[in-house]
């Protein structure tokens, strides 16, 4: 079995659906203006940057402002990115600390076995006895493997590690993930 991983940097965004589906997902933020022709820096919060061509519509912020890519180019870990209509640093300056996102339906698919985070987060999480552990809460990504932190109805999160080991089925449809556990994985009382 491959290890369930998943997609970084696709975090739900607030009002997100009661499906559990967001509307949008972040891609990048915009950190300042480059340069006197309306470049801004952008960190890249996406592991498909190839998909952010110009002439794409990108929405920004929570207002979600609609804003059409003019160019892009990388600059050390970052892009230097331009949008149509915003010429200077002044007009760029607006978009400063923003997210840059993508409607969900637009997110390209991953390979079997992979997940984006934001599919995961909230699952029920049980052991291979059907034993009710909590529902995931968060995702920290480390070096190594991914931590999935899981809360439960009562007492101390658990961390698990993501690996093959612990991580026995995700199963998006029944909204669970099944785990096995190692010895030392339960906090104890």
């Amino acid at each position: 079995m491959t290890s369930p991983r998943a997609a970084k940097n696709n975090q739900p965004t607030p009002g997100s659906p009661s499906s559990g589906e967001p509307v949008f997902l972040a891609v990048g933020k915009l950190h300042r203006a480059h340069g006197i022709h309306g470049e801004i820096i952008m960190e890249v919060l996406t592991d498909f940057p190839e998909r952010l061509v110009t002439g794409i519509t990108l929405f920004v912020g929570n207002a979600h402002h609609p804003v059409r890519l003019k160019s892009r180019r990388w600059h050390n870990q970052n892009l230097l990115v331009s949008f149509e209509g915003y010429l200077n640093p002044e007009a760029v300056r607006s978009l400063v600390n923003q997210l840059v996102q993508v409607p969900a339906e637009d997110r390209p698919p991953l390979p079997e076995g992979e997940y984006y985070h934001h599919q995961l987060l909230g699952l029920q999480v049980v052991d291979e006895n059907g034993n009710q552990l909590g529902h995931l809460k968060q995702i920290l990504e480390t070096g190594a493997n991914d931590v999935y932190i899981v809360q439960p109805e009562q007492g101390k999160e658990i961390l698990l590690p993501g690996i093959d080991s612990v991580l026995q089925s995700i199963d998006l449809d029944r909204g669970q993930i099944v785990v096995h556990l190692l010895p030392g994985l339960l906090p104890e009382d």
